[in-house]
């Protein structure tokens, strides 16, 4: 009689790979890492574009190197931005021009890595 069926107790080879128990939790674990990365770049972006609000607002001296890189950076980030409100105030300008892009990057980048974490 010609049995295909193993016995019971029998190895039986199978080619698949056993299941990863912790599949699961690695992969929470690298949304979590992602939602956290895409959080504090947007954090960063946001935090630069302030911070030359802040010094521009307050008188900074343009010609220190900090200044001048934290405009040149807060420039690079709201390049899409510059010049949509047009004011004849020139800090009323900045605040508007470089704190809608700041809370266009915080509400975007908090908003994926809710979702990411939902995930």
């Amino acid at each position: 009689m010609s049995h295909i069926d193993p016995t019971p107790g029998q190895y039986v080879h199978d080619d698949r790979p056993a299941p990863d128990p912790y599949r699961h939790e690695r992969r929470e674990s690298t949304a979590r890492r992602t939602a956290l990365t895409v959080q504090t770049l947007a954090d960063v972006a946001a935090g630069f574009l302030i911070l030359w609000i802040a010094l521009h607002l307050l008188g900074a001296n343009e010609a220190n190197v900090f200044v001048e890189f934290v405009r040149d950076t807060a420039d690079i980030l709201s390049w899409w931005s510059q010049d949509i409100f047009t004011m004849d105030t020139e800090g009323l300008r900045v605040l508007l021009n470089h704190g809608l892009p700041a809370l266009i990057y915080l509400a975007v980048g908090h908003g994926i890595a809710a979702r990411l974490n939902r995930a």
